[in-house]
């Protein structure tokens, strides 16, 4: 194989297709980049067997045929050049030259016949999604995702669309994120789908400049189509939680305060929130006050004005989940429902936007 193409767009194809990239030292395949090129197209292909990317790219093909690369080390290379042409020469049979100007690197590669197969997915369900609403929601929603293998189902997102509604569900035990948006048009067919939080949060990235993204659901797989990509993943088998029933349906207490001004507070008094010490929030008429004491450290406290409606109360949460909750919300205000000291409280935008964050208290001593 040889091929000369434009370094930038290169580089691009290597970026995307590096995020499939495996660490895994047992199967060296698995770190390397499969680069096919025939016609005047270069495709370019990773997987860590739990995730498969496909991009592909323009290019002057002077010989037709595939090598593995090493695909972390090549990305490098490639990024260290000047913007020029850039030749791949994979004639020889175990390694690869590139060149560009006075720059010319050899580097080892692998066989492509021990590259695994793309999976060919044939997705029973379709729907596209605009990019950027795809790129607020998970932005909104992943934070919530969970990072303990222990429960699996937990280290996904939920996607249900039914009809022109769209609904992700994130939840770690600690914190429930929902988020809702309305489609352009209806889906003929339901979706419900748990998406690795992983490829949830990658894919957004990686879409970039392209308008829209084509999400497709299989029996045991999930596929993302967009631009020049695809982006193959498994889905998370089992039951997501009921979440629905976690949600309180009363509250004997709303507090409606600025977004921004809450945020700033947060940040403020959790400097003194340190070693898991819980950020207080004491709510009396008008006034909303922050607080946060660490033994040998000190304490901080800040009063907000509010607006409140119902009874007095004194609630704790961990800091860092009520920063983001706070932060996935984009509305110039925020409401803040609790139920009481031992029950969740509920974070909500106050406007169109349909967003739902639940927060488990921290008991306080």
């Amino acid at each position: 194989m040889k091929i000369c193409v434009a370094r930038g767009e290169l580089l691009e194809a290597l970026s995307v297709a590096g995020k499939g990239l495996s660490s895994r030292t047992t199967l060296p395949i698995l770190s390397g980049i499969l680069v096919s090129a025939s016609g005047d197209d270069v495709v370019l292909q990773s997987t860590d067997l739990e995730v498969s990317i496909r991009d592909s790219i323009k290019a002057n093909v002077e010989k037709e045929g595939q090598v593995v690369v090493p695909g972390r080390l090549i990305t490098d290379i490639i990024r260290s050049l000047p913007e020029a042409a850039v030749t791949i020469d994979a004639t020889a049979h175990d390694h690869a030259v590139i060149s560009c100007g006075h720059s010319s690197f050899t580097v080892r590669t692998l066989s492509p016949e021990d590259f695994p197969k793309f999976p060919e997915v044939h997705a029973e369900k379709k729907v596209s999604i605009p990019t950027g609403m795809l790129v607020d929601v998970v932005r909104q929603v992943s934070k919530a995702v969970s990072r303990d293998e222990t429960r699996p189902i937990l280290t996904g997102v939920l996607v249900v669309i039914e009809g022109d509604s769209l609904r992700m569900v994130a939840t770690d035990s600690y914190r429930l994120a929902v988020r809702e948006v309305v489609l352009s048009s209806a889906v003929a067919e339901p979706i419900e789908v748990v998406v690795p939080g992983k490829a949830m949060e990658e894919v957004p990235k990686l879409a970039g400049a392209a308008e829209e993204v084509t999400l497709g659901v299989s029996e045991n797989q999930v596929v993302f189509e967009f631009g020049n990509t695809v982006y193959v993943s498994r889905r998370i088998e089992g039951n997501f939680p009921n979440y629905r029933q976690l949600i309180p349906k009363e509250k004997e207490t709303v507090v409606t305060v600025d977004r921004q001004e809450l945020f700033d507070a947060i940040k403020r008094v959790s400097l003194m929130a340190q070693h898991n010490a819980p950020l207080r929030l004491k709510v009396t008429e008008s006034t909303l006050t922050l607080s946060a004491t660490t033994a040998d450290v000190g304490e901080a406290v800040e009063d907000l004005m509010v607006q409140t409606e119902g009874k007095d109360v004194e609630i704790a949460f961990n800091h860092a989940f009520l920063t983001d909750g706070v932060a996935s919300i984009t509305t110039e205000q925020v409401t803040i429902e609790i139920l009481s000291p031992l029950k969740p409280g509920v974070l909500h935008p106050v406007g169109d936007e349909i967003l739902t964050y639940l927060l488990m208290p921290v008991r306080l001593g």
